[in-house]
């Protein structure tokens, strides 16, 4: 873990999405990052959205009667010829049915159970939040924090029936879990991954979920930005956040975020409140981070992670001065130099004592890596975590006034 000390630091509330506790509580907690964040790249191109062709399923929607008190025809008997057809819908109330239709069945209801204990006393508490399925073999995708120390998981599938779950792996870095139920393959319908990668702020997109218990509830809206961050809740921070202004609440935590395309971009995850309910900030995990942690969840548990052993650092304006590192860390035997420890020994009166002191001027200063100015502790784990165990990185460090770089070969961190 990497321990950051800074003069200030600042943390605007950001309220999680999970449903509540006890019933119709609906707990809320996540810390944002700082308001200023950057925009994705705004030179790839945007997708283009499908209209199904008018032959595509729609819901038996009957047309009602007119009135005849109001100069319309009589009332008749409804037939098939009256049912609603794609040419009674426009363009875009079409897209946004086939998005529903092909993606409900693949959106699942989570109930759990945690223990509260006070004093000599325990009581469950009753949350609930969304998920999506991934495979035949009944892998749930949802966040972390929507079964975090929950002592019972229960999924609802479409169908209404209800399936025991069991923990695969959670990722708490990330705030993503994977879930396991026994269910027949032919009541799961799994999820089509997209590509977030190639997002755009104002492309349209479609949330499905549970909000407040109302399942499978689609909501719409737009990309509002790109690339904000959230704090995980071990002090990491999850970077490329997809920000949207979808109506999303509590109960919709986990649940998918959609393109035109019915494909999966995202994971919804919080949102930016001070009531606790929607005010059209919401906040979602890419599908870039999902594809990349989830195959891990599935195979170990839990995610294995690149890590240089630095241990600590302090901010400055200029870069990150290297505090403390592990002993034997791959930054250790590349020759990264943290602050020396200075003790000395001092007389007062008949009294002899030590004391310590860190000297500053011995560590190394980094301000890059691999040529990626870095200026923040985010900076240098956002690098570092894009990278693999055993890859070698180039860290840039100022060292008695000259810039040096220093080769360093990445271990594996398992969390």
């Amino acid at each position: 873990m990497l321990l950051i000390q800074a003069h200030a630091m600042r943390f605007p509330i950001v309220c999680c999405i999970v449903s509540g506790m006890a019933g119709a509580g609906l707990t809320l907690g996540f810390l944002a990052s700082g308001e200023r964040l950057a925009q994705s790249r705004a030179d790839e191109p945007a997708p283009r959205f499908a209209v199904p062709p008018a032959e595509s399923r729609l819901p038996n929607v009957e047309l009602a009667p007119r009135d005849p008190r109001a100069g319309g025809a009589a009332p008749r008997p409804i037939g098939p010829s009256q049912m609603a057809t794609p040419e009674d819908f426009s363009p875009e109330e079409r897209v946004n049915i086939s998005v529903y239709e092909n993606v409900n069945r693949s959106v699942v209801n989570i109930s759990t159970k945690v223990v509260q204990s006070v004093m000599l006393f325990e009581s469950y508490q009753e949350g609930a939040g969304s998920g999506s399925v991934l495979d035949k073999r009944g892998h749930i995708l949802t966040n972390f924090h929507v079964v975090d120390s929950a002592r019972a998981i229960q999924v609802t599938l479409y169908d209404g029936k209800s399936y025991d779950a069991t923990l695969v792996g959670s990722d708490p870095s990330s705030d993503i879990a994977v879930l396991s139920i026994d269910a027949p393959p032919d009541s799961l319908w799994p999820i089509r991954f997209g590509d977030s990668t190639r997002l755009k702020v104002g492309q349209r997109v479609f949330a499905i979920g549970n909000p407040f218990g109302l399942e499978r509830t689609l909501t719409t809206g737009i990309i509002s930005s790109l690339n904000r961050s959230l704090p995980a809740r071990n002090s990491r921070t999850i970077k490329s956040i997809i920000q949207i202004d979808a109506a999303i609440n509590p109960g919709n935590s986990g649940g998918p975020l959609l393109d035109g395309h019915s494909r999966l971009i995202g994971m919804n995850t919080a949102i930016a409140s001070r009531t606790g309910q929607n005010t059209g900030v919401g906040f979602a995990i890419p599908v870039a981070t999902v594809a990349r942690v989830v195959p891990q969840l599935i195979e170990r548990g839990h995610v294995i992670r690149p890590e240089t052993g630095i241990t600590r650092v302090f901010e400055t304006d200029r870069g990150l001065l290297i505090a403390t590192m592990n002993p034997g860390s791959p930054a250790e035997k590349a020759g990264l130099r943290g602050m020396k420890i200075v003790r000395q020994k001092k007389r007062q009166g008949p009294f002899v004592y030590e004391t310590e002191s860190l000297d500053r001027s011995a560590a190394d200063l980094i301000v890059a890596v691999d040529g990626q100015k870095t200026t923040t502790a985010d900076d240098f784990l956002g690098a570092i975590e894009s990278k693999r165990p055993g890859d070698q990185v180039s860290i840039a460090v100022v060292r008695e006034g000259k810039e040096v770089a220093v080769k360093v070969r990445l271990a594996a961190s398992e969390e």
